[in-house]
């Protein structure tokens, strides 16, 4: 062979491995953009935020935000003609189709449920039943470290993911290493539900917390607060407070983050939509940020 033909074959050996090289970058690049889009981060309104009012005038307030999908709380008052509260434990069948019904005539969906807790194993099974009976996918959970054993099994018989939230210091799951130490060996289907404001109420670094819980986040309960490490700090709308919401929004891409990010605010209670419609704007913002990025 000669010497112009060996320099021809070399030369398109490195032609191919620089298509190959164009090809798997633009494959990241695309995969990087699928990390992020609205069906990933499904934007959500916690039914507590609005608590003080009915499910019903809930929903009318969700409208108003523009947002389409709900997390229930169970100390919250129906309404609309319905008796009761959206209680796991005594809501009737009737009672839930009814809910079920009003969220369809809004074109709304209950993608979450809690922060609750049942103390017995029957309470359990009827969490899980209600939760399947609505057709509810995420369950808010602090379950004790004895009760880990029956909620994954739960979960996988129900096909229903658990999101062990966390409660500021001095609760059992303040800190993502109790969380990690819970679902050690439990269900995949068994992971966190990252209180980003309750993570900064206790002095911890909410991106810290992430990166420990990587793989393991089912849904985000995401505040921004007016200051770290005070258990009395309060709500501020998000990108103006010390919870790092952009930098939180930049790891959840990185970590490739598929599921529930709610709004969950805790002040101005009678008076809130303008922040909560504030916060959400400033999500979107920083989520087309991130795309073109």
């Amino acid at each position: 062979m000669n010497t112009q033909t060996q320099t021809g074959k070399a030369g398109l050996s490195l032609f191919k491995y620089a298509i190959v090289a164009v090809i798997m970058v633009f494959s990241q690049c695309l995969t990087a953009q699928e990390k992020l889009s609205p069906s990933d981060w499904k934007l959500t309104i916690e039914a507590w935020t609005f608590h003080k009012f009915t499910l019903a005038e809930t929903l009318d307030k969700l409208d108003s935000c523009g947002v389409k999908y709900v997390g229930g709380h169970p100390s919250q008052e129906i309404g609309h003609g319905i008796e009761g509260n959206m209680d796991y434990d005594k809501m009737t069948p009737e009672a839930c189709q009814k809910v079920l019904d009003m969220l369809d005539a809004k074109g709304m969906t209950m993608v979450s449920y809690g922060v609750t807790t049942p103390q017995t194993a029957s309470g359990w099974v009827k969490l899980f039943e209600f939760a399947k009976m609505m057709h509810i996918p995420i369950v808010a959970v602090e379950p004790r470290m004895n009760q880990m054993p029956l909620v994954s099994a739960l979960a996988d018989e129900y096909k229903i993911d658990v999101a062990i939230h966390n409660h500021p210091k001095p609760s059992h799951y303040w800190n993502p290493d109790q969380v990690l130490a819970a679902i050690s060996g439990a269900s995949p289907r068994v992971g966190a539900c990252a209180d980003i404001g309750h993570w900064v109420r206790s002095g911890l670094d909410p991106i810290e917390c992430l990166k420990k819980l990587e793989g393991h986040i089912i849904e985000f309960h995401m505040k921004d607060l007016n200051e770290k490490g005070v258990e009395e700090a309060h709500d501020v709308p998000w990108g103006t407070g010390v919870s790092n919401i952009a930098g939180v929004m930049k790891e959840m891409k990185r970590q490739g983050f598929k599921g529930v990010v709610s709004v969950e605010y805790e002040y101005h209670w009678y008076n809130s939509v303008p922040e909560v419609k504030s916060s959400i704007e400033y999500f979107e913002k920083e989520a087309r940020n991130l795309l073109k990025n």
